[in-house]
């Protein structure tokens, strides 16, 4: 089995265009038409539907997909190891992290990456969903929540520390909570399915119910709800701390702190090797993050 036909193959299932994935790796469209073809046929299974305007993969791509990635970075992991070809990390390197950490603070140290890495291409999915790391196909994804998902390896890039905020026109108009109960008689505005906030007061922790009349899956949207005054919100510090220094919003409950075990996480699936793209990554920015993310 060629290792050119499975490098060919990831690129397509990412950028699903034969065209598109032949010319980054160099090559014609009809060479890499043939490529595929070239590969099912030794597979003996048809990996691609084909037509006009795009590809998709077929039940038995989709199948073979993670196989022939960890394929790729076990080949790497192999040359870095010996010290054969080139040393510097190279390819492409699919990360995914939410939108809201992505924009402020990935996006801006990106340039450092690529320009220390220039032989790597990054395709970057900014989303505050959560996203399958194994069936969509990515090397690498930040995340900044608590990690439940033991399928996955994970190294900590910096603190997450969050706090309990509210606008000094939502005070002045509605008060200010005195107590963790106290915020059941407030607007609370949530990311979607989080609406319990756990505190740790004198006599335990404490799990209040919050509700209000705005929800959102945007980290950004949630703070500048909060700053425009439409109700109390809880927020990590990297996403405030400028609103935090301008007064557009202040922290409330501060004898109250809230319970919770985030982080800022990078992790990859544990049925992967660890290749030196990946690695690269990883140790590039929790060098950059332990230094200058706020938390």
């Amino acid at each position: 089995m060629n290792i050119d036909h499975i490098k060919l193959f990831v690129r397509v299932a990412a950028t699903q265009n034969i065209s598109v994935a032949g010319r980054e790796l160099g090559l014609s469209p009809a060479v890499a038409s043939a490529h595929i073809s070239r590969l099912e046929e030794t597979l003996s299974v048809r990996l691609i539907h084909r037509t006009t305007r795009k590809v998709s993969l077929t039940q038995e791509g989709e199948a073979f997909l993670p196989y022939a990635e960890d394929v790729l970075a076990s080949v790497d992991a192999a040359c870095a190891a010996v010290g054969t070809g080139n040393s510097s990390p190279r390819g492409t390197l699919r990360v995914a992290a939410p939108a809201s950490f992505g924009r402020m603070h990935l996006v801006p140290a990106l340039k450092g990456f690529l320009e220390q890495f220039p032989e790597l291409v990054v395709d970057l999915r900014l989303s505050d969903t959560m996203v399958d790391m194994v069936e969509g196909g990515f090397d690498v994804a930040i995340r900044n929540a608590e990690l439940k998902d033991s399928s996955l390896i994970a190294r900590k890039l910096a603190a997450d520390h969050r706090i309990v905020c509210a606008s000094p026109d939502y005070i002045e108009q509605f008060g200010e909570p005195a107590s963790p109960e106290a915020l059941k008689k407030h607007q609370c505005i949530n990311l979607m399915n989080i609406d319990h906030w756990t505190f740790k007061t004198p006599t335990g922790h404490v799990g209040i119910k919050t509700t209000g009349r705005l929800r959102t899956d945007n980290g950004e949207a949630l703070r500048d709800a909060c700053a425009e005054g439409i109700g109390i919100t809880i927020n990590s510090t990297w996403s405030v701390y400028k609103a935090l220094i301008a007064g557009e919003i202040v922290p409330i409950l501060r004898g109250y702190p809230l319970v919770s075990e985030t982080a800022v996480w990078a992790v990859y699936p544990s049925s992967r090797q660890l290749a030196p793209k990946v690695r690269a990554f990883i140790d590039y920015f929790a060098n950059h993050f332990g230094e200058n993310l706020l938390g």
